[in-house]
């Protein structure tokens, strides 16, 4: 059998024509089910693998708008099928378990958790009522009791849900800790809407993910109730600045909703001092949440658990799998100490989860989750888990370590490079020496003043933003960027920094200097032109 033979041959906007295999329409589930899937797994993953031959790097070479062209024909044209599509996918992917594609925390999944996704797809269980997900509502329920014990709490006051990621999970533990703060005998946010007269306020870092400031907006609290903290050289939250801004607060009147701490910042994979965090939280009455999205993945590893001492001492935390854990989007977590802080979210829904069903012994997530239809994403974790357990990630998350250090090694013997600090976890920072004698531009030359250190500043921003498009057009590298936020003492100006967020534990040293190799010819390459 043929690619091709097994899917539909019609064009994208069009129904099934008669010509096509009496499989096109059949189900993935029921008893039939997995003979339909049969060949047409054997189609894609032939396809998956022309794609990638095809693309032939971490991916292909070319600016945006002609990938643009060549999908938008590809979509329309009459011959489009799986095949055809999944090659294209494929072809057009920016692919993480390609060495050189290190740019952001995009991991690439194992292989038994894709396979797991797939019987999650395929039985299409939705976790918001019992009878919809018999198996997958205890399953998710054991899972999040073990990730309960890995963080600290104690699984049986825990509770917790999978979410589509730190995001989400960062909503969900300002939502709970808007209606723990701004509660009264009389009023309760959740019905009753915010009273802003009561100065709602947030502190977070100024390094903390961006969701923190969405999530206020989507609270009613608005942006501008996050008072940003300073951070240290490392980025790390400043203990002392977050005990003045929370003094400042109680002087002023305003109620300390929730202290966002972070465990491996986006940029530079920093973790703030926990423990300091929950110990000034407790001390003026706010609840803390853990955005460890990134950094709990050290959880895993004895070596690296250690960073995140502190962590059981938060009210929530978010954890993220599908960056340091190896598992096909989504597979966010977040969980809670106690159980009870889950109270403002109750809610029953007669068609899925009458309060006599649950008397009768069927049990309901609807209450922990802002969506209702959701995926049985704890299959994919737990299949993981229980195949690799907790030492077998850990040793792909000491790789991963191991990775990192050698990169930083490897970028300081390149005199054309310059790190910038020594990585915590998996996040190299770096970024190239502009050449001798490069010009600003005419658009950094408007902004630089007179001083000689701001317009190199200017041209090393500009240089290194150029150098990475450059390797992305040219299908040679996947970096990252990221701008740190105030100059850094002891190093040249300019704020612009490439980035290696290391997630790929089968990458070499070998791969490593290849890849540096690359950035460095390629910057002479964009200095001579």
């Amino acid at each position: 059998m043929t690619p091709d033979s097994a899917a539909p041959d019609s064009d994208a906007a069009g129904p099934a024509t008669p010509a096509e295999p009496a499989h096109a329409a059949a189900l993935a589930g029921g008893v039939a089910g997995p003979a339909a899937l049969r060949p047409l797994l054997e189609t894609v993953l032939t396809a998956l693998a022309a794609g990638a031959e095809r693309r032939g790097g971490p991916l292909a070479a070319g600016d945006p708008k002609a990938l643009a062209a060549e999908v938008g024909h590809a979509v329309h044209a009459p011959q489009a099928s799986l095949a055809t599509l999944t090659e294209l996918l494929a072809h057009g992917a920016a692919d993480p378990a390609d060495p050189a594609c290190a740019a952001h925390l995009h991991c690439p999944p194992l292989a038994v958790a894709v396979a797991a996704d797939l019987a999650a797809g395929a039985l299409n269980s939705s976790l918001d009522s019992w009878d919809q997900a018999p198996a997958a509502t205890v399953l998710e329920t054991e899972l999040l009791a073990e990730l309960a014990a890995l963080v600290g709490y104690q699984p049986q006051q825990a509770a917790g849900v999978l979410t589509s990621g730190g995001t989400e999970s960062n909503l969900l533990g300002l939502l709970l800790a808007r209606d723990r703060a701004l509660r009264t005998p009389h009023s309760r946010p959740e019905l009753d809407g915010v009273d802003l007269a009561r100065r709602p306020r947030i502190y977070a870092s100024r390094a903390a993910h961006f969701s923190v400031q969405r999530a206020a907006a989507l609270l009613g609290l608005g942006e501008r109730a996050v008072v940003p903290v300073a951070v240290d050289a490392d980025q790390r939250l400043d203990p002392a600045a977050l005990a003045a801004a929370l003094a400042a607060g109680e002087r002023d009147g305003e109620t300390p909703v929730a202290v966002v701490a972070t465990a491996g910042t986006t940029d530079t994979g920093a973790v703030d001092p926990l423990r300091r965090c929950a110990q000034l939280a407790a001390a003026h009455g706010s609840w803390l949440h853990v955005d460890a999205a990134y950094g709990g993945g050290a959880l895993l590893s004895d070596r690296l658990a250690p960073l995140l001492d502190g962590l059981a001492l938060a009210d929530s935390v978010a954890l993220d799998w599908h960056k340091f854990g190896w598992q096909p989007v989504a597979a966010g977590v977040f969980l809670v100490r106690e159980a009870e802080s889950y109270a403002s979210l109750a809610r029953r829904a007669a068609y899925l989860n009458p309060l006599d069903d649950e008397q009768a012994g069927y049990p309901s997530l609807l209450g922990r989750s802002l969506r209702t239809t959701r995926r049985a994403d704890a299959f994919k974790l737990l299949v993981t888990l229980r195949t690799l357990g907790r030492a077998g990630l850990g040793a792909l998350v000491d790789r991963c370590r191991e990775l990192a250090l050698a990169a930083a090694e490897l970028v300081r013997a390149r005199p054309e490079l310059e790190l910038h600090r020594e990585p915590l976890l998996t996040t190299v920072l770096f970024r190239a020496r502009p050449p001798a004698g490069a010009p600003a531009g005419r658009l950094d030359a408007d902004r630089a003043g007179p001083d000689r250190c701001e317009t190199d500043g200017l041209v090393s921003d500009r240089f290194n933003a150029e150098l990475r498009r450059r390797l992305l057009a040219e299908g040679r590298a996947v970096l990252g960027r990221t701008e740190l936020p105030a100059p850094v003492p002891g190093v040249t100006p300019g704020s612009v920094r490439l980035k290696l967020t290391l997630l790929n534990p089968h990458t070499t040293e070998a791969d490593l200097a290849r890849l540096l190799d690359t950035v460095v010819a390629t910057a002479r390459e964009l200095g001579r032109a």
